[in-house]
């Protein structure tokens, strides 16, 4: 067992102002989606501007809150949210559901593409390498907030979380970075620097993340307002099942069509 490292979920503090950690990873999140994006452009993979690109990148940030919010909002627990209204906006307490963000992007994407006249899936293409370390971000935040802690475990590594008991457990915010985010960007960095028929990056994207997101699940303390859910599985498995069946499905669909 190691111990967790005491941070302070304020990052900075200036009078009144603070500035959380959680809300930290997300700015860095969003820095290296532009950073990223830019290169990729630069190297020609998507014809657009680099004006246009952040106008994009303007989108997805309010896909990400507004998506991510009102999906852990609606997914995880919406009786506590409805008798409790207000508490919906103190998202820098934590509280984010990556499948609500996602539709949030999808449908930033979706309205984007039409307005610059391409396809949905020319944008998801280009974007999907560019987001597993922004997940990275958000799960290395879930770390520093002592949040979303894993299962009682007995692995040398197992932390004693504040709030969570006497119980060592599965540091499982850093399975997630690991898995979600570095091994799922490298897979997708790689996978996309050839040239792929249109979906196809989108398709190992889906793949990856539900398959991931479903292994590292097995480590993480289900909710407890949830607990398990049919065949013991988790909110997060079930919300990821629909995510590799859309992306065996896209990923077959795509290699139909030249590149």
């Amino acid at each position: 067992m190691i111990p967790f490292p005491q941070i302070n979920p304020v990052a900075i503090e200036i009078g009144p102002l603070k500035v959380h950690w959680y809300g930290l990873m997300y700015l860095i999140a969003f820095a290296l989606v532009w950073l990223l994006g830019r290169y990729r452009i630069k190297k020609g993979m998507l014809d657009i501007t680099l004006k246009r690109f952040e106008d994009l990148i303007f989108y997805g940030v309010l896909g990400v809150i507004l998506g991510g919010r009102l999906g852990y909002v609606l997914f995880y627990q919406p009786s506590f949210y409805l008798t409790h209204p207000l508490e919906i906006f103190s998202i820098w307490d934590g509280g984010m559901s990556f499948h609500g963000g996602l539709l949030g992007v999808l449908l930033a994407m979706y309205l984007f593409a039409r307005k610059e006249n391409k396809t949905f899936f020319e944008i998801a293409d280009f974007i999907a390498p560019l987001v597993p370390l922004g997940l990275a971000c958000g799960r290395l935040g879930n770390f520093i907030n002592g949040e979303l802690w894993g299962r009682p475990s007995d692995v040398p590594w197992a932390m004693i979380f504040p709030g969570a008991g006497n119980l060592a457990r599965h540091p499982s915010q850093l399975y997630q970075m690991m898995l979600e985010g570095i091994l799922l960007f490298i897979i997708l960095w790689f996978f996309s620097g050839k040239k792929r028929p249109v979906g196809q990056v989108s398709a190992v994207f889906l793949i990856g993340y539900g398959f991931f997101r479903f292994i590292a699940e097995y480590t993480r303390e289900p909710d407890s307002y949830l607990g398990t859910l049919a065949l013991d599985f988790s909110m997060g498995q079930w919300l990821s099942i629909p995510m590799i069946l859309a992306g065996i499905l896209l990923y077959i669909f795509s290699t139909k069509k030249p590149a």
